[in-house]
Formats: C-alpha cells, sequence, structure tokens
C-alpha cells in the first residue's frame, strides 16, 4: 500500500524557506578562502641582514665623501693636524692608495687616548705606542716588516680603493654618524651587536650576577657552562616564533682578544664561542635549543640563493676576508660584495635590509668626538652603509646611530616595539639602561621610503676597477 503525504500549501513554502535558510547558513560558515594582507612600512622588510666587518673609521673610509661630515678642510687642504711625538711636528689625513694597512691598537686605552679629551689628536702616538709594543713582543708580525712611512692611521681611502662601497653609498644610504657602541674593541662591540650590553656573569645561569664589562670577556667556565646569562635579542625573537641565523666564517678570528695590534692568531668556526660568535655564549640559546642557528657562512648563500633566509642574519668574516689590519681592503670588499649579490640575486632581495658596518675604529682617525650615552660609549665613528630595494637614493642619514638602532629596527619590525628591557622583556637582568630607548638614538626608518616600487637588484664585480678620485 502507497501512502501519500500531503502537506498544504502554505507548509511546503515554509519547508522550502527552511530548508533554503539551511543552505544559506550552511554556504556562510563553509571555509573561505583568506587572502593575507600585504604588508606595509618597516613591515615591507621581512629579511634583516647585517653585515659586520672589522676596525675601520668613517673618516678613513668616507672622510672625503661629498656632502658627509667628513675631515675638516679649506681648499682640499686638511685643517686637522695630529702631533707625531717620534717624528716631529704634525700629520694631516692624506690619500691612502694602499691596499693594506697597519691601523693602531684599539683597545679602551686606546680609545681614550686616541679622543684625549676631546682634542681628537691621539691616533699618531697610540699608532706608534701599539708597533712598538707589538714588533717588540711579534717581530714576525707584518705591522714589523712591512715598510715604514707616513702613520696610516691618518690615510684615507676613497673610490680608487673601495668603489664598491662608494657605489652602494651613492645608490642606496650612507650612515655618516655611526658610531661603535661601546669605547672598545671588537668583543665588547659584537656582545652590544645581539644584546644591546656588554657584561660579565659570576654565575650566568643567575642574570642578576652580571655587571658591566669591557675586558677580559671571554672566560672559559667549567664543564663549558656558557658565559653570557644576560639577555639576548634572540630570546625575544624565539618568544615571538621569529627567525634568525648568525652565520661565521670559518679560518681564523679576525683581531687579538684585547684589542691589541697582534697577537697569535686563535681558530674561528660555527662552533667557537668567541668573540665573532657570542651567541654561542648565551645562556639563553642554549636552553631555548637554538644553538644550531649558529651557521658556516656557506649557509647563508644556500639559504640566500633558496630565498630561505631568516628574518634576521647576522654574518661576520674570518681573519682574511675582514678588512682587518694588516689584511686586504679588496678582499674584504669582495667578501661583503659576494654577500650583497647573493641577496640580490635571490628571491628575497624585495623583502630585505642589508645593514653593513664595521666592528670598531681600528685606531684609524676620525675628527669626531663621539657623544657620551653612558658609562661604556658610544666609542668612535664607523664605516656604514644601508643596501635595500626601498633605500632612499643616494640618501646620507646624518642622525646619531649606534648598532643599538639595529635591535630597535628588529624590535619595531618584528617584535611589535618590544626591548631587550628588564621591566617588560620577561627575563630581567641588571643592564644600566635600554639603549634602544635613548633620546639620542635615531631611527632606521628614515633611511627607506615604502612608498617606491622595489628598486631592482645591482650586482657589483668581487675586483672592480679602482673609481674616480674623491675632490675633497
Amino acid at each position: 500500500m502507497k501512502f501519500t503525504v500531503r502537506l498544504p500549501r502554505r507548509g511546503l513554502w515554509r519547508a522550502w524557506i527552511a530548508f533554503a535558510a539551511i543552505g544559506l547558513v550552511s554556504q556562510a560558515c563553509a571555509p573561505q578562502p583568506i587572502t593575507p594582507a600585504a604588508p606595509v612600512g618597516i613591515h615591507k622588510i621581512q629579511h634583516v641582514i647585517i653585515i659586520m666587518q672589522e676596525n675601520r673609521s668613517f673618516d678613513s673610509y668616507f672622510g672625503t665623501y661629498p656632502g658627509a661630515d667628513g675631515i675638516p678642510m679649506i681648499d682640499h687642504v686638511p685643517t686637522v693636524c695630529v702631533p707625531d711625538p717620534v717624528g716631529g711636528g704634525c700629520i694631516r689625513p692624506f690619500h691612502d692608495a694602499k691596499d693594506r694597512d697597519s691601523g693602531g691598537p684599539h683597545g679602551p686605552a686606546s680609545m681614550a687616548a686616541d679622543i684625549n679629551g676631546g682634542r681628537m689628536d691621539g691616533f699618531v702616538s697610540q699608532q706608534e705606542i701599539g708597533r712598538a709594543t707589538s714588533c717588540e713582543a711579534f717581530p714576525s708580525s707584518p705591522i714589523c716588516t712591512a715598510p715604514s712611512g707616513r702613520p696610516d692611521v691618518m690615510g684615507w681611502h676613497d673610490a680608487r680603493e673601495i668603489p664598491n662601497y662608494w657605489t652602494w653609498a651613492e645608490n642606496y644610504v650612507l650612515q655618516d654618524h655611526m658610531y661603535e657602541p661601546v669605547k672598545s674593541y671588537s668583543e665588547p662591540s659584537h656582545l652590544y651587536m645581539v644584546s644591546g650590553w656588554s657584561a660579565f656573569c659570576s654565575d650566568p645561569y643567575t642574570a642578576s650576577t652580571c655587571h658591566s664589562e669591557l675586558l677580559n670577556l671571554d672566560r672559559e667556565l667549567p664543564g663549558n657552562v656558557p658565559d653570557n646569562g644576560w639577555t639576548d635579542i634572540t630570546y625575544l625573537l624565539k618568544q615571538a616564533g621569529v627567525s634568525w641565523g648568525y652565520y661565521v666564517s670559518p679560518g681564523t678570528q679576525p683581531d687579538c682578544d684585547d684589542g691589541a695590534m697582534s697577537c697569535v692568531p686563535d681558530s674561528q668556526n660555527p662552533g667557537t664561542p668567541e668573540a665573532w660568535s657570542p651567541l654561542r655564549d648565551f645562556i639563553t640559546v642554549h636552553q631555548d635549543g637554538q644553538i644550531n642557528n649558529v651557521r658556516s657562512a656557506s649557509n647563508f648563500f644556500a639559504a640566500a640563493a633558496s630565498g630561505t633566509l631568516p628574518a634576521v642574519s647576522w654574518v661576520v668574516p674570518d681573519d682574511q676576508l675582514s678588512e682587518h689590519p694588516h689584511n686586504l681592503i679588496s678582499s674584504g670588499q669582495a667578501w661583503v660584495t659576494s654577500l650583497v649579490n647573493a641577496v640580490m640575486a635571490g628571491p628575497n632581495w624585495d623583502s630585505s635590509a642589508i645593514f653593513i658596518s664595521h666592528d670598531d675604529w681600528g685606531g684609524f682617525y676620525d675628527h669626531v668626538n663621539p657623544p657620551q650615552v653612558d658609562a661604556l660609549g658610544y666609542g668612535l665613528r664607523v664605516a656604514s652603509v644601508m643596501v635595500s630595494p626601498y633605500a632612499k637614493q643616494g640618501y646620507i642619514d646624518h642622525q646619531t646611530l649606534s648598532f643599538d638602532a639595529y635591535l630597535k629596527f628588529i624590535e619595531d619590525d618584528f617584535l611589535g616595539g618590544l626591548r631587550l628591557d628588564p621591566a617588560t622583556d620577561g627575563r630581567p637582568d641588571p643592564r644600566p639602561d635600554v639603549r634602544e630607548e635613548q633620546s639620542i638614538l635615531g631611527n632606521l626608518l628614515s633611511e627607506f621610503d615604502f612608498t617606491q616600487t622595489p628598486r631592482p637588484p645591482m650586482l657589483l664585480p668581487l675586483y672592480p676597477p679602482p673609481g674616480p678620485a674623491s675632490n675633497p
């Protein structure tokens, strides 16, 4: 027997409405594809790369660059003359055509003597004292066997010796008031580069035992316990899920542990916790399980080629590639050029900012008395440029800057402005101040124009012909 259910017309209409409503609701609740919003402003930079070379003051590389705060001159003649206690008289800055310099000592005492209460006239005497001391201890050192001449701490280079550096300055950004973060040598500078402080901790597992320190930093503790117990930027990056990599060129370390002119060279590789690889000595990096983020520089080139650069990269050279006296400037420039070219040729170029600087002044003359920010810094000006598809073309940034500005840029880009601040970062330490918040510190954001179409890459030869002479 067949049964038929008949609904009133009104019932049919109501049922149809109900089924239709269910269908509309199900469509509305179904997952819809989401197009992520395009990044704006600073967030267009998704890859920050910091390349840290060695021991060049601003005046030694850009002292005759047009428009920069360079060597004071009248009618193309320097108005400054630094006393020469050995040869008598004084030495004016001069063009140095050599590819290999001797430089001077660059520890805290040497910096104080170079600055000489703001007179900026101790460079020649410090080079002569440092040479005598080094040659007594290391008579076969290159600085002792090289022909003597005018003290090269007073020499300046231009596009004839460093054409790629000058090309980057002309096409991207030159920073003419970038100061070494401390009145000291390479190791504390590198500590500031990654953590905003240079300290020593009697108990690295207890941050409250850390205190400010510029010397005797790399003390080996029993059981290979890391030395550094205060908070570094990778701790905050890890908390925010932001990737990072620290890339080390294997070889020998670029400088002496105390800033002397000569010493017995130590080996360097990604597994060596020392001045040029400081993150391996931070407790946080071990506790976060990120020790393998410290890698050989070959990994940087691979990541650049594949478009897998981390959000934050630091790259440091070995001795031969560092520009540290007594190494060839041309070899260091070629190394830096290879790094920049690798980023430019890879998929990450359109979202990158490359900061190139030098970790200390190397004993070379600079005419600007560094401002005092706290008891540890600032140190002397260093040669620095910024390369990015969003860089203002040919811009000279006159702001007061230090490596603290790199941290500030990273924090603003990836961490919502969270600082390495004991009061807010969740891991308090007794650092004397929050460098990123100092009122004197400029903001690197001013070097970018994020309204412009990303500029195409500009690959440069590793060993370019000399550029034109400057006209100081």
